[in-house]
């Protein structure tokens, strides 16, 4: 990128200092290696302290209630100029968007989109490939190969799969096991509702076990009415070995969930088979072992490791045999998982989104399968 050429990174979901949004951008922005402008577009409550510090611009903008307009409206003024977009939680509806704002067919390189995933039902495939056909040249990656397929299949011409960027933690150090961890936003397809019957089967029995909740809502920053349900039932159990984090924690707070954790992940298979998660990488890199969904991307890892296990029946006995198998041999899952945290800090780099934003465009070549650049890494 030339050093005049502005990048424009907007993130509508970016509200506070706090989130996997905020360390999914540190951990590509803070791998720079020489300067160049980049402009932050984000939640009009967020500063980004960090950033500012390193020399981005940080612009407050968006009204949650208001965010597809005034995308729109920013994506018209930014593709009028001369600099490039990033949309790191890129979604159907930014693609809509763009193609509104553009008129015309955006040239190559100019904007540059990343899906964490994709539903794949026939009906958003057909509505996927409509969009490629009118802005053919866009950049659009994804954090596994299964994303970028269904992004070349329906015609970009610029599909890649790149490595969701870890967040740079401070390596760890080995400490004895101290607790159960359920770390993020609780949701229904993060299995809370099997957290909340593993605790009240904890309570029933007579446990000792110490048990942390994370019941953080999602980034609107709401629950569901399952998930509200769930979470009333959880204060009501009274296990007197459980603690409750309800807010998003900041970066330090968070980060000292994981010290002494078996980290609890029991995902949906449907909605996790190839999907990536921030906390395993977190856990991992954290040296925290992770029982999880068998059968899905954060259960490939697990297992590629050893750092943990990844189980098929999440009934509260289940889990607790899980978890009893991981406490007593805690120091060889822990290795093991600070062994893959390390591996895992050059696979899944910030720099590999650091190095596409840098290309010039159209320089990356292409492969005999169709995709650019950025060699593929397995997703676990």
């Amino acid at each position: 990128m030339d050093k005049a050429e502005t990048l424009h990174v907007v993130e509508p979901t970016l509200q506070d200092e706090t989130g996997h949004c905020l360390s999914f951008l540190e951990s590509v922005f803070l791998a720079r290696d020489r300067p160049f402008p980049v402009v932050f577009w984000v939640g009009r409550k967020a500063r980004l302290r960090h950033f500012v510090a390193s020399g981005a611009s940080v612009r407050p903008y968006f009204h949650r209630r208001f965010r597809k307009l005034q995308a729109f409206l920013l994506y018209r003024r930014l593709l009028a100029g001369t600099g490039r977009l990033f949309l790191p939680t890129a979604g159907r509806t930014d693609l809509i968007l763009l193609h509104w704002a553009a008129r015309k067919p955006i040239p190559p390189g100019k904007v540059i989109l990343y899906f964490h995933w994709l539903r794949s039902s026939p009906e958003r495939l057909r509505s996927l490939a409509r969009l490629a056909r009118k802005q053919p040249q866009l950049t659009v990656l994804g954090p596994t190969e299964t994303v970028a397929k269904i992004l070349r299949d329906s015609g970009f011409a610029d599909a890649r799969m790149a490595p969701y960027p870890l967040t740079p933690h401070p390596f760890p150090r080995a400490v004895p096991f101290t607790h159960v961890l359920y770390a993020g936003a609780a949701r229904q397809d993060k299995g809370i509702a099997a957290v909340v019957d593993f605790v009240a089967h904890l309570a029933a029995s007579g446990s000792n076990l110490p048990v942390i909740v994370q019941t953080s809502p999602d980034h609107q920053h709401r629950y569901d009415s399952k998930t509200a349900d769930d979470l009333a039932r959880l204060e009501r159990i009274g296990y007197p070995r459980l603690m409750i984090r309800p807010e998003t924690l900041s970066k330090e707070d968070y980060t000292a969930l994981y010290a002494g954790a078996v980290c609890l992940q029991p995902y949906r298979r449907q909605d996790f088979s190839d999907r990536v998660s921030g906390i395993t990488l977190d856990a991992l890199s954290l040296g925290a072992p992770v029982i999880t969904t068998a059968g899905t991307w954060m259960g490939r890892l697990v297992e590629r490791y050893g750092a943990g296990l990844a189980v098929k029946d999440f009934s509260p006995a289940s889990l607790q045999a899980a978890v009893e198998t991981v406490r007593k041999q805690y120091d060889v899952y822990a290795s093991r998982a600070c062994e893959g945290g390390a591996a895992l800090r050059v696979e899944n780099s910030g720099q590999h989104l650091m190095d596409i934003f840098t290309e010039k465009p159209g320089s990356s070549p292409v492969s005999a399968g169709g995709q650019r650049g950025l060699a593929a890494h397995p997703p676990g």
